[in-house]
């Protein structure tokens, strides 16, 4: 990872450009004139990769909005944040494991990810810079001094909660990971601290896979800085039922390779900002009906798998469903059924299946596979209600063409 790819989107001290200052100030405008960007953290930015498509996702977190309060505005709030025990506890969790000027950490990164032959970090020997600056962009400056007299120095390095800065659909984007744990060789760690626990030596596939993905991203933003970057992550949660920490390695070559892709495919903020009618504000304080047009104003890519991701899932299941668009029954659904856009369309395909096409085409692959099971589906309720009724059959559903 020593050579950054040429479609990752680079970090960029941005220079106060016309277009940037543009860009900025309308980003201001569509976020409200007194609302405080709300920073986006790399949990909602692998959710963001996630979903490429997204155009309403892509512009509301470029933007700065705050998702969960636009939607209580809008009337479909979505039960998002852990729980204030569960926060208490990750926090008292990572302090114990940064204790000591980061000993026990630096241990765990040298036993898990350290190079062979290189010597064990000395007790008050881990050099722990100072990150603290005005502003996150400040922070990301005085990060980025810290990683150079890091490599110069050619010791042990822990960066508290440092800050990354990463272009993400032309805009930059401010991320702070748990911690980056420097080598004396100059390799780069990204190490994150999880509340969930390591049970007989293997912990949750899921929350694993989410902290890779998170991890990934800020690997990404590393690796944009320049050095060497491991493809591995440094996991560490409670050992069992205990507070005492566990590590492992979490290989981050797959999730880096597709929120690489992901991130490069994303439609820039400038070109979906422009499509908007003046005017239009997702300032939550507005009224909800013109908070409602606002978002309607910007194409949205909703799947089930955006529930668990986004605030605004609720009201997007809404409009959905509304719309009777497929995408409500997930991407798996929407792939299978190839140009049947709508439910409506998708019934209709399916109830044609005595002799005619309804209006689908003969040859569609996804019209047949529906006639076919309208007919298997017809047959078998025929075949009960014969049964139940003394041989009254239940009639076949008609055929309405396709729109």
């Amino acid at each position: 990872m020593s050579q950054p790819d040429a479609t990752l989107p680079r970090v960029s001290h941005i220079p106060d450009s016309q277009p940037t200052t543009a860009l900025r100030r309308r980003l201001a405008e569509l976020r409200g004139p007194d609302v405080a960007p709300r920073p986006l953290d790399a949990r909602a930015l692998a959710a963001l990769a996630a979903n490429p498509g997204c155009r309403r996702r892509a512009l509301l977190d470029g933007a700065g909005v705050d998702k969960g309060a636009l939607a209580e505005a809008l009337g479909a709030p979505a039960p998002f944040g852990q729980s204030q025990f569960a926060f208490s506890r990750g926090h008292a969790f990572e302090a114990r494991v940064k204790g000591d000027g980061g000993a026990e950490l630096m241990r765990l990164v040298h036993a898990r990810t350290g190079a062979p032959g290189t010597p064990a970090p000395e007790p008050g020997g881990i050099a722990v810079p100072d990150l603290t600056a005005a502003g996150p962009a400040g922070r990301a400056e005085r990060t980025r001094l810290a990683l150079g007299r890091a490599a110069a120095d050619g010791g042990w390095t822990l960066l508290d909660h440092p800050m990354l800065e990463l272009e993400v659909a032309g805009a930059a984007t401010y991320l702070e990971p748990d911690a980056v744990a420097v080598h004396p060789d100059g390799r780069r760690t990204v190490v994150e601290i999880k509340s969930f626990p390591i049970l007989d030596g293997s912990a949750d596939p899921a929350k694993v896979g989410a902290a890779a993905r998170q991890a990934a991203v800020y690997a990404l933003a590393l690796e944009a800085l320049g050095g060497r970057v491991d493809e591995r992550a440094l996991l560490v949660c409670p050992k069992d039922f205990s507070n005492l920490p566990a590590a492992e390695a979490v290989d981050l070559r797959r999730q880096l390779a597709a929120t690489r892709r992901q991130l490069a495919r994303l439609t820039r903020l400038a070109e979906i900002a422009a499509a908007l009618p003046e005017g239009v504000t997702f300032d939550p304080a507005r009224p909800p009906r013109e908070l409602a047009d606002a978002v309607r104003a910007v194409p949205a890519a909703y799947a089930p798998q955006c529930l668990s991701t986004c605030e605004l899932a609720f009201h997007c299941r809404e409009r959905a469903r509304a719309a009777g668009a497929v995408e409500a029954l997930g991407r798996e659904v929407r792939g299978e059924l190839g140009g049947l856009a709508t439910l409506e369309a998708v019934l209709a395909a399916a109830r044609s299946g005595d002799g005619g096409d309804g209006g689908c085409g003969p040859d569609d692959p996804a019209a047949a596979a529906l006639r076919r099971a309208a007919r298997l589906r017809a047959e078998a309720l025929s075949a009960a209600g014969s049964a139940a009724d003394g041989g009254a059959a239940v009639p076949a559903p008609g055929r309405p063409r396709c729109p």
